[in-house]
């Protein structure tokens, strides 16, 4: 590919870089893309190797245009807050740099891609994850101040519960015990669970099934179909299997509630559970080679605009008889496996993204351990 000493070499940094390279020859037509690129276009280098810089972006005459004078006169160019329309469809806006290759025997073009909608996308992932860290300790707070008392009215309702001279009346101190019972569980669940995490090496597809067998097991009688699109090449990764198939669970279940709106227009409803391995994403603030992204794509009535943004936080639901925790509980243990939840919603289509690092070794637990009680 390179005319080099070491073409392997060469291929292994430009793959590790996170910024996506494609190289062109004097023709414009890619010898070469690396992994980034692969992931930020959503294209196959093998599949478009050789393939016109016009044809990989779609009405980018101006664009191809510039890159071609670049290339005759030798001079590089940088083109900020560009807007490239790919072949799936979708619009990237970034800025790109085009350099012209003079020592190179198969390639001529080279041209640095940075996208700003990725740029967004982690620092929102990087405040998301903050704050999150922030609403959990103010739970914990707040939780501690509320099970005091709790305990103190619970005693009080039981000391008078056994001096009332009337049994009739111990109905009333039963309803103030099983009340503050009742509270204290909640409360619990805020908190989570301090069980610690048990990482080891799990098949994720191992996860999504057992989560399918208990929700079509769930809606056997209604009209909800669950699919799957499964990406087989998907490797091993580390984790707490309970604790993914709970958060998974809680996120198909809030799927299947949204089908079941009043607000659904559909006949039937539809699940799909989709897999894929991608490339050289960064997380918060560390970059990981390989990432496991776990799709929850739902046809339902989608999450209401107010919502959208604070839906993973505590006590926050769209339904009135929610608690608000499923989604809270879902992100947090996806947080201790040093991932991340996304959601994009609107009418007749919900996709919630879960993004798991492929790691090397059992990641460092978290003090906070997500509850393992559902919705």
């Amino acid at each position: 590919m390179f005319d080099s000493s070491n073409p392997k070499l060469c291929r292994r940094l430009l793959d590790s870089m996170s910024t996506a390279v494609l190289l062109l020859d004097t023709e414009l037509r890619l010898q070469y893309i690396n992994l980034a690129a692969e992931s930020l276009l959503a294209i196959s280098g093998r599949q478009l190797q050789h393939a016109f810089i016009g044809d990989i972006f779609v009405n980018a005459e101006q664009d191809v245009h510039d890159i071609k004078q670049a290339l005759q006169m030798q001079h590089s160019f940088t083109k900020r807050k560009a807007q490239l329309q790919l072949l799936n469809g979708r619009l990237l806006q970034g800025d790109y740099t085009v350099t012209p290759l003079l020592d190179f025997k198969d390639v001529s073009v080279l041209i640095e891609i940075q996208g700003t909608n990725y740029a967004e996308r982690i620092t929102r992932d990087e405040n998301m994850i903050s704050t999150h860290e922030t609403t959990r300790e103010l739970v914990r707070g707040l939780a501690h101040e509320i099970k005091n008392p709790l305990g103190g009215i619970r005693g009080a309702a039981q000391l008078l519960a056994a001096e009332l001279p009337n049994s009739e009346l111990t109905d009333y101190t039963n309803v103030i015990i099983e009340e503050a019972d009742r509270l204290h569980k909640l409360v619990d669940r805020l908190v989570g669970s301090r069980k610690p995490m048990e990482f080891r090496k799990l098949n994720v597809h191992e996860v999504l099934e057992r989560v399918r067998n208990l929700i079509e097991a769930e809606v056997r009688d209604r009209d909800i179909t669950v699919i799957r699109d499964y990406d087989p090449s998907i490797p091993e990764l580390y984790g707490d299997s309970e604790q993914l198939i709970q958060a998974v669970l809680n996120i198909v279940r809030n799927a299947v509630q949204a089908l079941e709106s009043p607000h659904v227009i559909h006949r039937s409803g539809l699940i799909e559970l989709k897999t894929r391995i991608m490339r050289n994403i960064t997380i918060g603030t560390v970059f990981h080679k390989l990432v496991t992204r776990i799709e929850v794509i739902d046809n339902g009535p989608g999450v209401p605009p107010e919502l959208i943004d604070s839906i993973f936080f505590p006590m926050i639901s769209g339904r009135a008889e929610g608690t608000g925790l499923g989604l809270s509980i879902a992100h947090s243990i996806v947080n201790q496996h040093k991932g991340i939840i996304e959601c994009k919603s609107q009418p007749g289509r919900t996709r919630f993204t879960i993004y798991l690092p492929v790691l090397s070794q059992t990641p460092a637990p978290n003090l906070f351990h997500a509850s393992q009680s559902g919705k």
